[in-house]
């Protein structure tokens, strides 16, 4: 049995349970106010607010947070990771970026940068032309290794993301909507909005066509960008520049992706491979082939698109319960 909550209520003179509240407050920071949820601790007994330790900690930590969203400065977690991103010490990056020596170092303790400053982080952190860009405007100003790391970090990150731009917003929103995607359930999540979006719209949504191998439908140019996390789920700052690229996704695209990620996405990259070793684009690709042997077959977007338009005649899939139904009896047959 989990510890009950006990602190000291100065009110009942004694210890007792407590609960824990979301308790608005407000406050002025910069001669601007604001509005904040806070956590607060009451008695069981007598409803009065009581003291916890760490609660005071937390709220600190809350407050800081919630008015960064509110001002959409950048947080100390994503300066630490522009730092990685671009191969950095908080100094050159203070430097790189324009600013002074030890500004990163105050930011990375707790300081709240300016929205001036902020952006300038944010742009950086979104796009390596803007990183370039900077490097250049003060490399007088770095040491000769620190340009040169950084430099080479950019080219690699060109290189890396290389991938088409479509696609690049249609994973940027997968993470957006799951938060967390394994390399072999994100191919198959891919090769399932294909399907979806193409066989309703009678155009594709990505231009490449996909290949059978052994576990399922695979992009390639996906694989060689994820193939280092194997089968954990995809955790990289550099996929960080990955952030608002889903943004130019219109709003059909974007009900496909959200059906997809809230029927095929509560699945495990294992399961998903099951149900695409029972369709017939990767089958028939995979014709020939005995079951672990290697294969580069190519799977074209027309038989992916056949497929679903024969899927459509029986199950509805524009909604979330006839995706589901699918799902089942796949899983059920195979």
């Amino acid at each position: 049995m989990a510890a009950r909550r006990r602190t000291f209520c100065l009110e009942c003179r004694k210890e007792t349970e407590y609960v824990l509240r979301k308790t608005p407050i407000t406050k002025t920071i910069r001669e601007k106010e604001y509005q904040f949820q806070i956590t607060t601790a009451h008695c069981k007994e007598c409803g009065c607010e009581v003291g916890v330790n760490g609660l005071l900690d937390y709220n600190v930590k809350e407050i800081d947070s919630q008015f960064r969203k509110a001002e959409g400065i950048i947080t100390s977690e994503e300066i630490e990771k522009l730092g990685k991103i671009y191969c950095l010490g908080k100094t050159p990056l203070s430097i790189a970026l324009g600013f002074g020596e030890i500004t990163i170092t105050r930011y990375l303790a707790g300081q709240v940068p300016s929205k001036e400053y902020s952006d300038i982080m944010r742009a950086a952190l979104s796009d390596t032309t803007v990183m370039r860009s900077l490097l250049e405007s003060n490399k007088d100003k770095l040491a000769d290794t620190a340009y040169k790391k950084a430099i080479n970090a950019i080219t690699d990150l060109e290189t890396l993301f290389s991938v088409p731009s479509k696609m690049l917003m249609v994973i940027s929103y997968i993470f957006e909507r799951l938060g967390e995607v394994t390399p072999l359930a994100l191919q198959k999540i891919l090769y399932f909005i294909q399907g979806l979006y193409f066989s309703k719209y009678g155009t594709p949504l990505f231009s490449d066509n996909c290949q059978a191998w052994v576990h399922g439908p695979v992009y390639v140019e996906i694989y060689d960008l994820f193939s280092s996390f194997r089968y954990d789920p995809i955790d990289d700052p550099r996929f960080e520049l990955l952030k608002g690229k889903s943004n130019s996704l219109d709003s059909e695209e974007k009900e496909v992706i959200d059906l997809v990620v809230n029927t095929f996405g509560i699945y495990g990259g294992k399961t998903l491979e099951r149900i695409t070793h029972k369709e017939n684009p990767w089958l028939d690709a995979r014709e020939g082939y005995s079951e672990s042997e290697p294969s580069q077959e190519e799977i074209s977007k027309e038989a992916i698109r056949e497929y679903f338009v024969a899927v459509r005649e029986k199950y509805d899939l524009n909604t979330e319960s006839g995706i589901m139904e699918y799902i089942q009896e796949m899983l059920a047959s195979a």
